[in-house]
């Protein structure tokens, strides 16, 4: 049975809310050589931000994730007014003292002497952090379970894909294998026939031709490239099994197909094994890119 694969592309969201607030995240991510993480919350969760990360790694392993936090207070009581009294007596005692140096009334009324500034101010209520941190982990954490979900999602669509263009790929490089045997009876007949034109009614010396048709065949001869080549596809189906953690094993087999395609190519000298080469290179290049977004 298959492990889970991941893409590196995925979106996740969750929400929680009660009476006293409403929490809010989301994580998206784009395909990143590394993992590359960027939060976004409000300041009232700064001190958690290293703990966001840690708990972030734990559902990916590569991959630029952005993750937004947004957080809304609905409870009443989370500030309380304070009273300064020590303020409010300076006030009054500078009204007195304004009151006998002017001789005019001090008409400073409770009402006025509580719009002072500062006499009375609304001080917000420390929270419990770790509580705060319990309902915030919660509510990441289901955002991480739907993002790693849309990102299994893609991965098997990605696993599906790979799959079929390793078996075109496969039936390309089985082309080039079945065309070898006959490009070199080709050529030892168009030998053959170019030698009896030359030598007309004159004996046609069969070792020379036996020589010239093996060294034609060592100079086109791809054996070697394409059991590299079929071993580098079962390989990378036997990695797409593998699951988890995979995206840089398949880009670096991905290498190493395009390396052996190349020298088919080079070695072809045949329109039919040239195209072929062509349709291998093409072949390399799509999954060079679909194994891109594999994590």
């Amino acid at each position: 049975m298959s492990e889970k694969i991941y893409s590196m592309t995925g979106f996740g969201r969750a929400e929680a809310q009660n009476d006293r607030w409403k929490i809010s995240v989301e994580l998206k991510s784009v395909n990143h050589r590394f993992l590359e993480l960027n939060v976004k919350a409000p300041k009232k969760f700064s001190a958690f931000e290293s703990k966001i990360r840690t708990l972030i790694k734990e559902y990916a392993q590569r991959g630029k994730i952005d993750i937004f936090i947004t957080y809304e207070d609905f409870t009443e009581g989370n500030a309380t007014l304070k009273y300064h009294p020590e303020l409010a007596k300076q006030y009054m005692s500078f009204a007195e003292e304004i009151e006998r140096d002017f001789s005019i009334p001090n008409d400073l009324t409770v009402s006025k002497m509580m719009n002072l500034p500062d006499v009375l101010t609304m001080e917000e209520q420390e929270m419990d952090e770790d509580e705060l941190w319990k309902d915030l982990e919660n509510v990441i954490r289901e955002a991480a379970e739907n993002f790693r979900h849309s990102r299994n999602l893609e991965g098997e669509n990605l696993r599906r894909d790979l799959l079929s263009k390793l078996d075109e790929l496969e039936a390309d490089v089985d082309k080039v294998i079945e065309r070898e045997p006959m490009i070199i009876a080709e050529y030892r007949n168009r030998l053959e026939e170019k030698t009896k034109d030359l030598l007309e009614d004159s004996q046609i010396d069969e070792s020379r031709i036996a020589a010239e048709v093996v060294l034609f065949a060592d100079k086109i001869c791809t054996d070697e490239e394409t059991v590299r080549l079929k071993s580098h596809i079962q390989n990378m189906r036997d990695t797409l099994i593998l699951g988890t953690g995979i995206g840089r094993k398949l880009d670096f087999l991905a290498q190493e197909m395009n390396r052996e395609a190349n020298t088919i190519l080079s070695k072809a000298n045949d329109l039919e094994t040239s195209n072929t080469g062509v349709d291998l290179k093409t072949g390399i290049e799509k999954i060079r890119e679909q194994v891109q977004n594999v994590e």
